[in-house]
């Protein structure tokens, strides 16, 4: 059932990123940072697959994902943020993040091959906290990015609490452990949709409409 799930999110992930790259000359610089995270998310979620194919301890590449995610959403909030308080709040949190975690590796090498608590928290709240900035602006603005903004919320929200308990679930049961890989899934999947509801809504019709000119 996980495989199913996640093999169906797989999928989804590499129809957006084809998608996405198809309009990355014609959208904007925050469309090709997303174009680029889709990219990346893509490629650690495939070398991930492959490794856990072969039998490979894959656990490190979290680290990646979740830093990687944070630097590029972080990039395109600073992009899509209107209020200069709130590119200011991005860009010192960016940096104050990446030290941080970077003085934690050094100091304890081992939480590189587990999950790291502290790092799943403060990258997705801080995403979460950018998402909501972005709700908050879009109600007297044009809701750009309407969906992918849901998406991310919905989706960080829902896995920063699963991920949290990534550690506990190796002294649970097997069943209680696949339990919480399954809804990561299903959530991965919902947040995929999102992203390819907005392509469709946001991004389709300009292309036609480009083609037709």
């Amino acid at each position: 059932m996980w495989s199913l799930f996640a093999n169906i999110g797989y999928l989804i992930l590499f129809l957006n990123l084809i998608l996405f790259i198809k309009g990355v000359r014609n959208n904007g610089k925050a469309y090709s940072i997303f174009t680029w995270y889709l990219g990346v998310i893509f490629l650690i979620q495939i070398t991930s697959m492959t490794l856990k194919n072969f039998n490979i301890n894959n656990l490190y590449l979290s680290h990646f994902y979740f830093i990687g995610q944070f630097v590029l959403l972080s990039l395109f909030y600073l992009d899509i943020l209107k209020e200069e308080i709130q590119k200011k709040t991005v860009k010192v949190c960016l940096i104050i993040v990446l030290l941080a975690l970077g003085i934690q590796y050094a100091n304890d090498f081992s939480l590189f091959l587990k999950f790291n608590l502290f790092e799943i928290f403060i990258t997705s709240i801080l995403l979460i906290l950018y998402a909501t900035f972005h709700f908050y602006n879009m109600l007297n603005e044009k809701k750009d990015f309407h969906f992918i903004n849901m998406g991310v919320l919905f989706y960080l929200f829902g896995s920063t609490i699963l991920f949290l308990v990534g550690n506990l679930t190796v002294v649970l049961s097997p069943k209680m452990n696949k339990i919480t890989w399954i809804l990561n899934s299903i959530l991965y999947v919902l947040y995929q949709i999102f992203i390819l509801v907005e392509w469709k809504k946001s991004f389709s019709k300009k292309r036609e409409f480009k083609t037709i000119l």
